[in-house]
């Protein structure tokens, strides 16, 4: 789903009280019968940066975005973007945001071409203007071949990338992408991520919910985590790495008969136990003191312990997930507007 409101353009639309933050919101909150989907979001997003948002099926990531995007009224709290409020001031917010949702939202009885170009025209955007970005977009998204296909030959990743291209039509301030990969094959996966960091570098702002934590770990600046309905973590990738605990150092000596000396020796420098995998011939100790991994080499060698492999890890994003929401994003809980169109 692709949501713009051409009633201003964001090249004309006023500044906001606040443009140091592109989002302000606190105590969001959006009930649907019994069944409260946000109960209390609260996030931060300063301008020029991505902010990615985490969560398993049903956390709500969906809802939030649509509050702040005035697709949806909050039952409580207050969202604000560049200073405006999204349910007082939704014009001057609509003028600068895209919204692209899980879905596709583009005309089945246009071609690509001819979808791109209404777009633009909606926005306001000249005839030669407009004929441009098409050609722009229908490049950048790799869709020139297709260009004057009827949709219905177009593959579900096709209609993905006609949807993010539409959605880029004028390059707003503020950007909403609710997994916007979900679909691709890994080469438009990369593509999209290259075109995201292209819009960051421009002075745009993303707020980014992906169930692709790579994909957080590789364009987010900042990370929230949502659970039920609430935000449980926030904090760069590293920082929620480091919050669950810390990296490990692995070390596989070249004979396997030395393993278990390998690992007295490790855990005399580190200080922690080392876990020894007989059967690899390898030897793995927590790692609170990265500084003293040189000590360990040194130690290695004055004892004639070759070693074939070394490698220094930390926790990854799916560890911080499974960790901190307890579930994986198997859960069969859905928020009633997760599959919001």
């Amino acid at each position: 789903m692709t949501t713009r409101i051409p009633l201003l353009t964001s090249a004309g639309a006023p500044a906001g009280p606040d443009t140091d933050l592109a989002i302000d919101a606190r105590g969001l909150v959006k009930h649907f019968g019994a069944t409260r989907a946000v109960n209390g979001v609260d996030l931060t997003v300063p301008a020029g940066t991505v902010y990615g948002v985490l969560g398993p099926n049903g956390a709500g990531k969906t809802t939030t975005v649509s509050m702040l995007a005035t697709l949806l009224k909050p039952d409580a709290g207050y969202g604000r973007v560049f200073g405006y409020d999204v349910v007082d001031d939704p014009i001057a917010v609509r003028s600068l945001i895209g919204v692209t949702g899980q879905y596709a939202s583009v005309d089945e009885d246009l071609t690509a071409a001819q979808n791109l170009m209404l777009f633009a025209r909606l926005l306001g955007m000249s005839k030669t203007h407009a004929r441009s970005r098409t050609e722009e977009l229908l490049a950048d998204f790799a869709l020139e071949e297709a260009a004057d296909r009827p949709l219905s030959e177009f593959s579900g990743g096709m209609r993905r990338r006609l949807d993010l291209a539409a959605s880029l039509i004028d390059t707003p301030p503020l950007l909403f992408l609710d997994e916007p990969t979900t679909g691709l094959d890994p080469r438009t996966r990369a593509q999209m991520w290259e075109t995201i960091r292209k819009l960051v570098a421009q002075g745009s702002t993303v707020l980014l919910t992906t169930q692709y934590l790579d994909e957080a770990d590789q364009l987010a600046d900042r990370i929230a985590v949502i659970d039920r309905g609430v935000v449980i973590a926030d904090g760069t990738a590293d920082q929620l790495k480091e919050s669950v605990g810390v990296g490990s150092l692995m070390l596989a000596p070249a004979d396997r008969d030395d393993a278990a000396r390998a690992a007295r020796l490790a855990e005399s420098i580190l200080g922690d136990t080392a876990v020894l995998s007989p059967e690899a011939g390898r030897v793995t100790v927590p790692l609170h003191h990265p500084d003293r991994v040189p000590d360990v080499l040194i130690a290695m060698r004055d004892n004639q312990i070759g070693l074939e492999q070394i490698s220094v890890s930390k926790p990854t994003l799916d560890e911080v997930f499974l960790t901190i929401t307890g579930r994986d994003d198997t859960d069969p809980t859905t928020d009633p507007q997760e599959n919001l169109r």
